[in-house]
């Protein structure tokens, strides 16, 4: 019985704070536009097949790439101290020369370029 009450009143309660909160709400219906949710400056109401420069989504997966390469290299200053200091720096040296060939390989194909 003691349940039953206690549901009862958090329901009228939620019901209460639900009905307060609808009739002091300022959201007008008649401006579509406050009502749509925002998404990253896009017109929700044009066509969804806008055209998207390959450029920018090539810079996004260069970051990418260099990103997953820089959460690589991070652990290599921590494991330093459990690893021989010969095996350290030859990792070391790899992952970079790696890093490295692959900008130089995207500056020759013109991918970082942005204005040619």
């Amino acid at each position: 019985m003691k349940m039953f009450q206690s549901l009862t009143t958090a329901s009228v309660m939620l019901m209460a704070l639900m009905m307060i909160s609808f009739l002091l709400s300022k959201k007008s219906i008649l401006d579509i536009n406050k009502t749509s949710p925002f998404e990253c400056g896009f017109s929700n109401f044009s066509s969804s097949r806008l055209y998207l420069s390959i450029h920018f989504f090539m810079i996004a997966v260069i970051f990418l790439m260099f990103d997953i390469e820089i959460a690589i290299m991070l652990p290599m200053f921590i494991s330093n101290k459990l690893m021989n200091m010969n095996q350290w720096f030859n990792s070391s040296i790899l992952i970079t020369l790696i890093i490295t060939y692959g900008l130089y390989h995207e500056w020759l194909n013109g991918v970082i370029e942005w204005s040619k």
